[in-house]
């Protein structure tokens, strides 16, 4: 696939061809779906505790003797029918984790790439660099680049790119990070995909 490489201003400077075997790889619908379901499951913290009858404090002695009252039997004030008993059928501590194959996570990613570049949802830039980390001076790329649409920026490293992290980081429909960092999530939330021609080939290291 030949695609346009751009400047930061928005205009075409040269041509790239993409990776067939990353940006023109089948489209797997159900793995993509099972890639985002195991990413949102993994971030669930699973902290949430309730308390049993057997861990709230007291209820030791039963309320009243068993026969002869004329109530109910009781063996227990704890007991999750009375106030300030334990519960019943609520959360508990758990791990929420799902496990998936990096052969079919990378093949989630290869599929993700494949449907944003078919939807020419993928812009390639010679080099991300500002004059200084204005955040006006990133939303002025961005738009020139993409128009309003939300916006993953892709990067190959840190070091390089300190100035647009800093001025990307107050805009609410921008995200910047690593190129190897690269999720399905990201991929699917966001409108269109903004990297480098560096990032591309941190992208195909570990997908190529």
């Amino acid at each position: 696939m030949l695609v346009d490489v751009m400047n930061m201003e928005g205009q075409k400077v040269s041509e790239i061809e993409l990776p067939a075997d990353i940006f023109e790889a089948p489209v797997y619908m159900d793995l993509m779906h099972q890639a985002y379901v195991r990413q949102m499951a993994n971030k669930r913290l699973g902290t949430h505790e309730t308390k049993t009858r057997g861990q709230v404090s007291g209820g030791g002695k039963r309320p009243w003797r068993q026969k002869g009252t004329g109530r109910a039997r009781q063996g227990s004030i704890r007991a999750a029918h009375w106030k300030g008993g334990g519960k019943i059928f609520t959360p508990h501590m758990r791990d929420y984790s799902k496990a998936m194959p990096r052969k079919m996570r990378r093949a989630a990613l290869r599929s993700a790439l494949s449907v944003k570049a078919a939807e020419l949802g993928l812009v390639l830039v010679d080099e991300l660099k500002l004059a200084e980390p204005k955040t006006r001076l990133m939303v002025n790329s961005l738009n020139a680049l993409v128009g309003e649409n939300s916006v993953l920026v892709l990067i190959p490293n840190k070091e390089d790119h300190e100035d647009v992290l800093r001025a990307a980081r107050n805009l609410p429909d921008a995200k910047v990070m690593l190129a190897n960092y690269l999720n399905i999530r990201d991929l699917l939330v966001f409108d269109k995909l903004v990297m480098p021609v560096a990032a591309l080939d941190v992208i195909q290291s570990y997908l190529g």
